[in-house]
């Protein structure tokens, strides 16, 4: 009788460690995967605008902003990645126009509004 007594007590102590290395283990792996997805999405967030010269700019770029510029002026240029954005001061507001390497409007934006978000005056 104590053998299987012992037995039994073993067995059951086995299976409580085995589900507790389990659990450990869940909950480890879940930890980790929502460490790596706040990172990911912080380094997303974080697109760096780079002010630029109008020589660092392509002709197509340059000529599509004149385009948008209508009645206004170019006041900047920016790069976010591998586009870039035309900053034009038209109407007494300022509008982003961010466009690809190829001249193609992807964007408008009012400035004002992009530069509130991030606690900045522009």
């Amino acid at each position: 009788m104590r053998t299987q007594f012992r037995t039994i007590l073993e067995t059951d102590s086995q299976s409580l460690t085995d589900m507790k290395t389990k659990n450990l283990l869940t909950v480890a792996a879940v930890s980790a995967g929502l460490a790596f997805g706040v990172t990911a999405q912080a380094k997303e967030e974080k697109h760096e605008e780079q002010t630029i010269d109008s020589s660092d700019v392509p002709a197509a770029v340059q000529q599509a902003a004149q385009a948008e510029a209508k009645g206004g002026t170019i006041v900047r240029w920016e790069k976010e990645g591998a586009n870039f954005e035309a900053v034009i001061e038209k109407n007494g507001k300022q509008i982003g126009v961010e466009m690809d390497a190829n001249g193609k409007v992807l964007s408008k934006h009012n400035e004002a509004n992009e530069h509130k978000e991030k606690g900045e005056k522009y």
